[in-house]
């Protein structure tokens, strides 16, 4: 897909289903949104994305009930129709053929875990009580420019490879400055989501005024405004999922606050290049209703 127009079409596409996934998206839609037959434009998104249109979207809805199923005290019949599934029963059985449970199941069994990782985690409370001082903070609508990597979480090299491209290309477009903000937008939670299909955007903040063509898988986006429960992760990158364990092991029962349907947001504070790892310091925002 090296030809530009195609690429915008695909990205439109792409940005079309993850807004619309809970709804019923027809034939006349998805051809309207990418400018492309529904068969050509499927075997395309499958060569790009391992899955055909119809897949994509039902594993995209299972792996967002999983997440309510965890993080909600939702019914599970309400939580089937939220995501799109007309029918408990039909619901039920595609989320057992891909999780191997049934939701009910699914749901006690991360409880559990849950319940357990609190326990573990009240041992060294009073020297890590800080992850779970938050604040609650808006947010501004914003535009940024990114860069999607698909992968494993764990796969820092590839992590950082996603970044030099988007700072390569934004140096390249004079887009940097010392007031620069680096954030990254995780879309799924790898505890959920297959490893390989995991989503994370390397972006940077553009000023307001400005507005770029951006080219190839490069794109541009404007966030919208939206409440946020920010915490403080300090230390590596890599040590960031520990922060997160900790987060939603205490959700329910600490934070006590209802997850919205948007990305996760980290604001990246310092540079690893010119900072000592202790001192290296993430903001995250997580998304609330």
């Amino acid at each position: 897909m090296g030809n530009e127009t195609q690429l915008q079409r695909y990205k439109k596409l792409l940005q079309f289903i993850d807004e619309r996934f809970k709804e019923d998206i027809n034939i006349p839609e998805i051809e309207e949104a990418c400018h492309y037959s529904y068969r050509n434009i499927n075997r395309i998104f499958e060569a790009l994305n391992h899955e055909t249109i119809g897949k994509y979207i039902k594993r995209v809805r299972l792996e967002r009930a999983a997440q309510y199923l965890r993080y909600s005290e939702a019914s599970i019949s309400e939580i089937a129709h939220d995501v799109g599934f007309g029918d408990v029963a039909a619901f039920s059985k595609a989320f057992k053929n891909k999780f191997n449970c049934s939701p009910s199941a699914y749901r006690s069994g991360t409880q559990l875990v849950q319940h357990i990782n609190r326990q573990v985690a009240s041992h060294s409370q009073e020297t890590r009580s800080d992850v779970l001082t938050f604040e609650i903070e808006t947010l501004p609508d914003f535009q940024l420019l990114g860069l999607e990597y698909r992968g494993a979480y764990e796969d820092v090299t590839a992590i950082k490879k996603t970044w030099h491209q988007l700072v390569e290309y934004a140096h390249k477009k004079k887009l940097l400055t010392e007031e620069t903000i680096y954030l990254a937008e995780i879309l799924d939670d790898d505890e959920i989501s297959e490893h390989i299909k995991c989503r994370y955007t390397a972006a940077i903040i553009l000023e307001d005024s400005l507005t770029i063509d951006s080219e190839g898988f490069f794109f541009t986006r404007t966030v919208g405004s939206r409440k946020y429960a920010k915490f403080l992760h300090q230390g590596s990158h890599e040590s960031c999922p520990d922060t997160y364990h900790l987060i939603y092991s205490h959700w329910m029962t600490d934070v006590a606050l209802e997850m919205a349907d948007a990305p996760v947001l980290e604001f990246y504070l310092n540079d690893e290049a010119d900072t000592a790892t202790p001192d290296l310091r993430t903001e995250i925002y997580i998304p609330i209703e």
